[in-house]
């Protein structure tokens, strides 16, 4: 039962250990995140500056896979070259040994407790009273962060040294190193924090259960470890993206093999040429001593490295575009067309995307035979609220981008027809944020224990779903298109807005309900009535000639 209890506690310091991880990247990251993003461009000048950033960067927000991810994100938008974003993740291996050095310091030889359990319960405080604003919820998350991260220690330094008491490890201190090289990789592999590793390794030799050797060697299978998370997150990106996670996985491996075959001079370096001899300071000197050793070894061939990477993958095309990109803007006619087949794509996945938000059925619009094909290649479906956000984000912009390009190329009804498409999708990005900005609205009223409110988001989901079906009706063609018919429509979405609203003060003054209700209520239906307008305005512009779009227009936007 003992044992048990020392299991439990070790894996609820784990958990803690990475919990405070993620409160202290995320508190880093929101307080400093942009800053830090452009200091990671403006270093990549030179290899040194490069891999010294990136050091500095991980150091600070502690973690490496984050900054290389970032890196990876970076490299697929074409800001970084293949050799810089390399060498920035040279350093971000290096920079996260800096957790090491201060968890092996004052995790171990200082009574850190004494200021990690104040800064939990300020951290808590701060969060509890000014949580509502930005930088008191952050500054919190990393007074929380801070303590958790030692608290999580002691749990795993205590339940090692009772394990010890209780468990006999040395009939283990016998099997090979490569065994334990593998186990610090799985581990790492799992929990994808180099950092836990550690300090479970240095609570583990803390506490007598391993040897230095044996330390030595997990800490290596963490370098590869961690490598993993990159890999999944280059999935589904650009070859470059591939090709710099491919690059950082051959470089841990690397490491890794070179270091473990040298691990016994590397060592014996640091206990009789350094003579160190507390093997927790001797541990973290290990780590750091490896990565910078490797960056030597590595960096004078960082040009080969990065020209041997590009024969990597295929060149893919990361465009969210699905017709645009056949398209020559030197053959206007053609071009047009495709521009024209690209709106309507991103018509009908914006009408995909407000549906849904409101968790109404769109089984019926994703059987669209235009569009089911592509949708699957692009998993659109699978993608949650803010992928599909993000995806049609990128698609404007390159319609927006491929605009600009075949506007001086084409004339006269060619041009106008192109101005009414781009007006057609700029509307149509206005519905999408709009109702996007209310989504947090959606779930108060779905959710809402009150009937008026409930009420209020189930009155208008029904007239959200007939509207969607009546322009869903125009584009397929299933129903006839007029100025009279979209007017008609218009005038539908300004009495519901109207009469929604009407009805809602009325029911307000019958029943008891807070003035922050009353806010969100309005503030929804002003939204969904502007993101509606913006809808039918997109369906407008898509189908009607240009004189009729444009007499359209004069129609009030507004009757409130």
């Amino acid at each position: 039962m003992e044992i048990l209890n020392n299991v439990f506690k070790l894996f609820a310091g784990i958990g803690l250990f990475l919990f405070a991880m993620y409160l202290l990247e995320e508190s880093v990251k929101n307080l400093s995140g942009r800053n830090f993003k452009l200091f990671l461009q403006r270093i990549t000048k030179n290899r040194i500056g490069a891999v010294a950033g990136g050091a500095l960067v991980t150091g600070v927000l502690q973690s490496s896979s984050m900054v290389s991810l970032m890196v990876l994100a970076f490299v697929g938008a074409g800001v970084f070259t293949m050799k810089n974003a390399m060498a920035i993740i040279l350093g971000a291996n290096l920079g996260t040994t800096l957790d090491s050095w201060i968890v092996a310091t004052l995790g171990f030889k200082m009574n850190i407790e004494v200021a990690a359990y104040p800064a939990v319960f300020v951290g808590g405080l701060l969060l509890i009273l000014f949580g509502k604003h930005k930088t008191p919820r952050y500054i919190s998350y990393f007074l929380f962060g801070f303590g958790l991260l030692f608290i999580g220690l002691s749990f795993m330094k205590t339940a090692m040294e009772a394990q010890v008491k209780t468990f006999d490890f040395t009939q283990y201190a016998d099997m090979p190193l490569a065994v334990f090289l593998i186990i610090g990789f799985i581990i790492t592999m799992l929990v994808q924090s180099s950092s836990v590793t550690m300090a479970l390794t240095l609570s583990a030799i803390h506490a007598g259960a391993i040897g230095f050797p044996v330390a030595a060697a997990i800490v290596l299978g963490s370098e590869t470890g961690t490598t993993i998370k990159i890999l999944v997150g280059s999935v589904g990106g650009n070859a470059s993206k591939k090709r710099v996670a491919m690059g950082n996985f051959i470089f841990n491996v690397f490491l890794t093999i070179a270091a473990f075959a040298l691990l016994k001079p590397i060592l014996l370096l640091i206990t009789d040429i350094f003579n160190i001899k507390d093997p927790l300071i001797g541990l973290v000197t290990f780590s750091s001593l490896v990565n910078l050793l490797s960056i030597s070894v590595f960096l004078p061939f960082l040009d080969p490295f990065a020209k041997l990477l590009e024969k990597f993958f295929k060149e893919t095309d990361a465009s969210a575009a699905a017709f645009i990109p056949h398209a020559d803007s030197e053959e206007p006619e053609t071009a047009l067309d495709l521009f024209r087949r690209e709106t309507a794509w991103f018509i009908h996945n914006s009408i995909l995307f407000n549906l849904q938000q409101f968790e109404i059925n769109t089984k019926e619009l994703e059987e669209h035979p235009d569009y089911k094909t592509l949708n699957e290649d692009r998993k659109f479906s699978k993608k949650t609220a803010a992928e599909k956000y993000e995806f049609l984000k990128q698609l404007q912009g390159e319609l927006q981008a491929f605009y600009l390009d075949l506007r001086p190329k084409s004339a006269g009804e060619q041009n106008a027809e192109l101005n009414q498409l781009i007006s057609s999708v700029r509307s149509c990005m206005h519905g999408i944020k709009s109702v996007k900005d209310i989504s947090s609205n959606i779930t108060n009223l779905k959710h809402s224990s009150k009937d008026i409110k409930f009420d209020f988001f189930m009155h208008h989901q029904k007239e959200t779903e007939q509207l969607y079906a009546d322009l869903n009706a125009f584009m397929s063609g299933k129903k006839s298109v007029s100025f009279e018919n979209l007017q008609a429509v218009n005038n539908t979405i300004q009495n519901n807005y109207t009469s929604a609203l009407n009805s809602f003060y009325k029911e307000a003054q019958q029943a008891a309900i807070e003035d922050m209700d009353i806010t969100t209520a309005i503030n929804f239906n002003r939204e969904l009535f502007t993101s509606n307008k913006a809808m039918l305005m997109a369906v407008k512009d898509f189908l009607l000639e240009e004189k009729e779009a444009k007499d359209f227009n004069e129609l009030p936007v507004y009757k409130t």
